[in-house]
């Protein structure tokens, strides 16, 4: 791991100043602002947690004996359960996850709850932005109202962050935060949160697709686990292929800052965050993928993976962890 990434260094560096020497035409001038962006990342860089104990949650050992890998519900199992509720916790537990999904969102009085869409209105029998609903309005919507198995789980309601986390840990199951937005809110109360229940700290990681969430996280704290969520052309594509914009400069634009994106988490925002998984759409993972990372002492997980064929695949060929929306069947693609 060590001289891999000495070896990554080593051509990022090189890369800069050739790129300063091209743009300056002045060998002072790229070597002070090589130098310069070399001090930079030693000193506001993160080290990753211990490699053993990230292992201990990312892989837990008392899978293997079976030879399997761990599977996480994505949402806690929205295809099973209506999700991001304390029944999908609970089903995730009983259909034999290893962990859950978690989706981290703010009422408008401040109130942590679980929720992944900015609005209520996909999920719940309400309307309306999450960010401004007081919490009493939020707790009295169902959050089963739109399942496809409503008539099962009848009412849900919108838990709160620890509500969640105390069912988690109940059932000893691993759990991703999810942070969308927000960072200072997120990283506070998940600070707070990892404070008073402990055990997070070995059964649990926060994750994002951005890096400042990740890079205050382990500012805040550094004993947190942490991972980034990264879908490559997500700036310029929907999940499904389709571009964002149909204006080609548009297009171009966003497609030039998706590379320079991709590169960077690959590069410098891993290291300089101190990561220890990184999080990816299921499409872009192969073994030489797999194992660029792992030379790096990064984690792969993929997501969603939702059919039995890719369930395969990551347990037989990849042999590392995904998150799959159901444990029971194959569902619908998630992108």
């Amino acid at each position: 791991v060590f001289m891999y990434s000495i070896g990554d260094e080593v051509v990022y560096f090189s890369v800069v100043f050739l790129l300063v020497v091209l743009v300056t035409r002045s060998a002072t001038w790229a070597t002070l602002l090589t130098a310069f962006l070399y001090v930079f990342m030693v000193m506001f860089r993160f080290p990753p947690v211990p490699a053993d104990r990230a292992a201990r949650v990312l892989r837990p050992r008392a899978l293997f004996s079976g030879g399997g890998v761990p599977v996480v519900a994505h949402r806690g199992g929205s295809h099973d359960a209506p999700e991001n509720t304390l029944a999908a916790i609970r089903e995730a537990s009983r259909n034999g996850a290893t962990g859950v999904e978690l989706d981290l969102s703010f009422t408008a009085d401040g109130v942590p709850v679980l929720m992944h869409d900015e609005t209520v209105d996909r999920t719940t029998n309400g309307s309306g932005p999450i960010s401004k609903l007081q919490f009493v309005q939020l707790r009295r919507l169902n959050a089963a109202a739109h399942h496809r198995m409503k008539d099962r789980f009848n009412v849900e309601k919108v838990p709160t962050l620890q509500e969640a986390v105390e069912e988690c840990i109940r059932h000893q199951l691993t759990i991703f935060f999810d942070v969308k937005g927000q960072p200072d809110m997120a990283v506070s109360v998940l600070h707070n949160m990892f404070k008073k229940f402990p055990v997070l700290y070995n059964s649990s990681v926060v994750s994002s697709f951005e890096p400042k969430v990740i890079y205050k996280m382990r500012q805040t704290d550094p004993h947190v686990i942490t991972a980034l969520t990264h879908r490559p052309w997500r700036l310029s594509r929907f999940g499904d292929g389709t571009p964002r914009s149909l204006s080609t400069w548009s297009q171009l634009w966003t497609g030039v800052l998706d590379v320079l994106l991709d590169w960077a988490h690959h590069r410098v925002l891993w290291k300089l965050c101190g990561i220890s998984a990184i999080l990816v759409q299921k499409d872009f993972i192969s073994r030489d993928y797999v194992q660029y990372w792992a030379e790096r002492g990064v984690e792969v997980v993929g997501w969603t993976v939702n059919t039995a064929v890719e369930k395969e695949y990551y347990q037989n060929l990849l042999k590392i962890s995904y998150m799959t929306d159901s444990l029971l069947e194959d569902c619908d693609p998630h992108y």
